[in-house]
This record gives C-alpha cells, structure tokens and sequence, in this order.
C-alpha cells in the first residue's frame, strides 16, 4: 500500500513539474465547448477529473467491501459462539452423563467461559 502512494507521489510531483514548465494559452475544445487557459492549468485540471473518475470506479466496489466485511466479522461471531458451546458440551459430557436439563443449561451459557482452554 505503501509503494502504490510513494509511485502516485512520484507521478504527481512529475505532473506538475512538467505542467509548471509548460505555460503557454492554449484552447481546448471538447464537442461544443472550448475551454482557454494556460497549459499547465489544463493539465491539472485533466489529473484532478482523473482522480476524481477513478476515486467514482473505486468507490462502489469499497463500500461492497465494507458490508461483506461486517457481515463475516458477524458470522465468525457466532460461529465462535457455536464452539464455545460445543467445547463446554464435549468438556460437560465428559464429567457427567447428559440430559435435557445439562443441555439446555449450556445453550443458555450456565457454564464458565474460563473453564475451557
């Protein structure tokens, strides 16, 4: 993550160099508009609308990302859950023949989470 944000930094920095060293008035024209100004300011007005597409494409796919990413933190909740209940069951029924009442007891979370390592 790092590398990717020193060579945009990198990037950058030539942008502008190169847009400082090109000063001239130069008109572009885009279907019917036609915009006048200095080339430098062209240039990084052209970087700025493209970080700004780019940041618009990524966008969806972060906050996708982000949603999925809670639903499982969620999921591995519960299943961490499931085991705990499952290794008080396993450790339970090993000290004491099992019935109904023993079962339901640990479902409720009767027993010690410090109690199993």
């Amino acid at each position: 993550m790092i590398i990717l944000f020193i060579i945009g930094l990198l990037l950058g920095a030539i942008s502008v160099i190169f847009a400082l060293q090109n000063i001239d008035i130069i008109t572009v024209t885009f279907f019917s508009w036609h915009l006048t100004g200095s080339l430098a300011l062209i240039l990084l007005l052209t970087i700025a609308s493209g970080i700004l597409i780019t940041i618009l494409l990524v966008l969806p796919g972060s906050v996708r990302n982000y949603f999925r990413y809670k639903k499982l933190e969620k999921e591995n909740k519960n299943l961490a859950e499931e085991l705990r209940k499952q290794k008080e069951l396993t450790v339970f029924a090993k000290i004491t023949p099992l019935d109904q009442e023993a079962i339901s007891s640990i479902d409720h979370g009767a027993m010690s989470d410090g109690a199993i390592n």
